[in-house]
């Protein structure tokens, strides 16, 4: 349908949609939309359309999408006023965004990378929000660099990641660190001038003020933007004190999500780069496994074998054991229970890791090349044990080298069906 909008008005228009501008002069987030462009909005995202000329729009509008017109900004004047600050810092800067979930980082992180670019200057974006990430797959940190104006960072497609495997940063604290430090590292190799973080929205109590603390530094910034929502940040601002802050609004226009549209977006992502997969099939003996108790560590002796037998009432189809850890896999109608477990502990004095096949698959997998470098994601389809072998449903087509397992399953539709620590070392 169309619809008419006058000047000095915002459209803001909640997916599932397309938008076409036919006529007059319209930014989203101070980028500039052409006439003739389209743009699509995903379920459980808002775009705000500022008016700066009598527009047109062509709308159409998927089931639950909605729009409403509003006399206000669709940029605060604090958004302007932090990154006229920000652009006038000395160069390279890099710039750490926080704020809590559906607080408006994402969008300021738009706009800021769209002045940087507007400037003429070379921006970057590294997207730390394992649970919302738009640059880069769910459990994911990517980064990519700006080359055009961005309407929704989701439009990025990450040029390098660090797998993390999980949606939360709460148990995984230590991994979030080293993934931003390596991509930080790796982003200012690229000559930018300007290296935009958005994180995650984890901001209330102590363990999360003392999170976002270290990540500032970890990742050392030139500057922290805080967006203000009552008084949820002040106990991370105040703490930084090596670092120029500078707080500002969290928009009313921002739209609140819950849990189950956080999850579908996620979906979406996993879709995007699982586009065009196909199963591959990956021997154990050719490839590296990292952060995993699978591949790692090296064939018991008959002795132990048989120890392990007489107490499971039951031949492992597979196992092996590193310094710390005995892994053992056992035929899917097998029992097992908990006292056998720690009766194997007991007489090996290792921790034991025993599993039924198939609980492993679903499992989220990241995979990488020679030099370490992310090539994607993949679900794990099945793992052979006799042959040992995996079976791996991924786009991804080159020679792959390492695989780090996550704890997310998913199922074929690239639904999330629970959490899964059968083969990573980590427990949340």
């Amino acid at each position: 349908m169309k619809y008419v909008v006058e000047t000095g008005k915002t459209l803001l228009v909640d997916g599932p949609a397309s938008i076409g501008l036919l006529s007059g002069k319209v930014s989203v987030l101070c980028a500039q939309v052409k006439i003739g462009e389209k743009i699509v909005i995903r379920e459980g995202k808002r775009v705000p359309f500022g008016v700066k000329k009598k527009a047109a729009f062509d709308m159409m509008l998927g089931e639950g999408a909605s729009f409403e017109e509003i006399i206000q900004e669709t940029v605060p004047s604090s958004w302007e006023m932090a990154s006229k600050e920000i652009l006038s810092l000395k160069k390279p800067v890099t710039v750490m965004v926080m704020g809590g979930v559906d607080s408006g980082k994402t969008s300021f992180c738009t706009f800021l990378a769209n002045e940087v670019f507007r400037k003429k200057l070379k921006a970057g974006v590294i997207d730390a929000d394992l649970g919302q990430s738009d640059v880069g797959p769910p459990s994911t940190i990517g980064f990519n660099q700006i080359y055009e104006p961005v309407k929704d960072l989701f439009d990025i497609r990450a040029s390098d990641a660090f797998f993390v495997g999980l949606t939360s940063p709460a148990g995984v604290v230590n991994k979030v660190m080293e993934g931003l430090a390596e991509l930080k590292s790796k982003a200012m190799k690229t000559d930018l001038d300007f290296l935009i973080i958005n994180t995650d929205g984890w901001v209330e109590g102590e363990d999360a003020t003392k999170y976002k603390i270290q990540l500032a530094k970890t990742v050392s910034p030139t500057v922290v933007v805080g967006m203000r929502r009552e008084d949820d940040l002040t106990p991370i601002l105040t703490a930084l004190k090596e670092v120029k802050v500078l707080a500002i609004d969290s928009p009313q226009l921002v739209k609140q999500r819950n849990r189950e549209k956080r999850k579908i977006l996620r979906e979406l992502s996993y879709k995007k780069y699982l586009k065009h997969a196909k199963v591959r099939s990956f021997a154990l003996k050719w490839i590296r496994v990292k952060g995993s108790v699978l591949g790692t560590g090296s064939p018991l002796t008959r002795e132990r074998m048989r120890k392990i037998e007489n107490l499971l009432g039951a031949k492992p189809i597979y196992s092996e054991e590193t310094l710390t850890t005995v892994f053992i896999a056992l035929k899917r109608n097998h029992s097992i229970i908990e006292e056998q477990i720690r009766e194997i502990e007991k007489k090996l004095k290792k921790r034991a890791k025993v599993i039924k096949e198939g609980e492993e698959e679903g499992l989220l997998v990241g995979l990488h090349d020679e030099q370490g470098n992310f090539l994607g994601i993949g679900i794990l389809c099945r793992v052979d044990y006799g042959r040992k072998f995996l079976k791996i449903y991924t786009a991804v087509d080159e020679e792959v080298s390492t695989l780090r397992f996550g704890q997310i399953k998913l199922d074929e539709g690239c639904k999330e069906i629970g959490l899964s620590t059968v083969y990573t070392e980590y427990i949340v």
